[in-house]
C-alpha cells in the first residue's frame, strides 16, 4: 500500500498534537512536520540571542511528537522540566540545550535535528520553515507595529486592538527541503494553535506560498475551539480564523475540521484558570467551505490526539 504524504505546518503544541494524531496511523501516512522559526521568547529566545542559533523549542517538540515512544513522557523530560539553578542554565530545558549544543558542535541545525530524531527514533521528518534568522512583525489595526514573536505573543497593548497582518523582517527564503515536501504532498495540514505566531508564521518565508500553489495537496485547517486570552490578539471566532488564514494562502482551504465539544461548567472553570477563551462557533457561516465538526477535546481541557487521529484517518482517505 502506498502511503499518503502528509505535511503538517505550524509550531508549538498545536503542531505536536497533529503529528501525534497522524503517528497513530504511521502505516498509512508518510509524515513531515514543518515548523516556524521566529520564536523569540523564553529559553529559545535566550539561546537564539546568545548563540546566534535558530530557536530550538518548537522544532524539538515536533521531533518528540514523531518519536516511536510516548510523546507526553518525552515532552516532560525534554521540554516541560526546567533547570532550577543559579547559573545560566536556569529555566532552560534539556531539549533546547541539546539542540543548541549540537547545532554549534555540528555546524548546522539540521544535523542536530537529525541527531535528536535518531535518539528518540523519530517516525517521519521534521524541517524548519527557514534556515535564516528572522523576526515576526505584526501591524495592528491602529497602524502601530509590534516587533518580535515574544511581544506579539505577550501583548502589552490594549487587547481590543487586533492584528491586521504579520510579516517577517528581514524577509527570508524557505528551506528547500520544506518546500520540496510541500510540493510532493497529498495533504497539507494547518495545525491548531496560535494562529499568527505558530501557523501563519510558518507560511511567511519566501517560497512557501509558491510551493503550496504548485502542490496538488488538499489543504486542511484543523481548528481548535479555544484561544489564549493573554496571547496574540487574533480572531475569536471560527470564521475569523479561517478568513485570516486564507489571506496567507495562494488557494482556498479544502476542508476545515472544527472541535465542536460542549464545555460543561467545570470545563469552563478550567478554561478560565488556564486563561483560555472559547472560540465562538460560527462555522455554519462558512458557506463556501467544507466543514466537518466533531469533538476532539481531551479530558481536563486541550486537544486529544487520539480523537483527532481517528478523524484524520477517516478524512485522509
Amino acid at each position: 500500500m502506498t502511503k499518503k504524504k502528509v505535511v503538517v505546518l505550524g509550531g508549538g503544541n498545536g503542531s505536536a498534537v497533529s503529528l501525534v494524531a497522524l503517528k497513530q496511523n504511521i502505516a498509512k501516512f508518510e509524515i513531515v512536520g514543518i515548523v516556524a522559526m521566529s520564536d523569540s521568547g523564553g529559553s529559545s529566545g535566550k539561546l537564539r540571542k546568545e548563540f546566534g542559533v535558530l530557536p530550538p523549542g518548537d522544532i524539538m517538540r515536533a521531533v518528540l511528537a514523531l518519536s516511536k515512544y510516548d510523546y507526553l513522557l518525552l515532552k516532560k523530560i525534554f521540554y516541560t522540566n526546567r533547570f532550577d539553578s543559579k547559573d545560566k542554565l536556569n529555566k532552560h530545558n534539556l531539549g533546547n540545550i541539546f539542540l543548541t549544543l549540537a547545532t554549534r558542535y555540528g555546524g548546522e541545525l539540521m544535523s542536530a535535528v537529525q541527531a535528536l530524531g535518531q535518539s528518540v527514533e523519530m517516525q517521519g521528518k521534521v524541517f524548519p520553515a527557514t534556515l535564516f534568522s528572522s523576526d515576526l512583525v505584526a501591524e495592528l489595526t491602529n497602524g502601530k507595529k509590534v516587533f518580535s514573536e515574544y511581544k506579539i505573543d505577550q501583548p502589552e497593548y490594549d487587547r481590543s486592538i487586533k492584528i491586521k497582518k504579520v510579516f517577517l523582517e528581514p524577509k527570508v527564503k524557505a528551506y528547500s527541503e520544506a518546500t520540496k515536501a510541500i510540493k510532493s504532498a497529498d495533504y497539507i495540514i494547518l495545525s491548531p494553535g496560535s494562529l499568527y505566531t505558530s501557523v501563519i508564521a510558518t507560511l511567511l518565508p519566501s517560497g512557501m506560498q509558491e510551493a503550496i500553489k504548485n502542490s496538488r495537496a488538499k489543504i486542511i485547517f484543523v481548528s481548535g475551539n479555544a484561544y489564549r486570552t493573554d496571547s496574540e490578539t487574533g480572531p475569536e471566532d471560527v470564521v475569523g480564523a479561517v478568513q485570516a488564514l486564507q489571506q496567507y494562502l495562494p488557494r482556498k482551504i479544502d476542508l476545515v475540521l472544527h472541535n465542536n465539544c460542549h464545555l460543561t461548567a467545570a470545563d469552563k472553570k478550567k478554561y478560565k484558570e488556564k486563561k483560555w477563551g472559547e472560540l465562538l462557533d460560527n462555522s455554519k457561516e462558512l458557506k463556501e467551505y467544507k466543514v466537518v465538526s466533531f469533538d476532539y477535546e481531551r479530558d481536563g481541557g486541550g486537544l486529544c490526539s487520539i480523537k483527532l487521529g481517528k478523524k484524520l484517518k477517516e478524512v485522509l482517505n
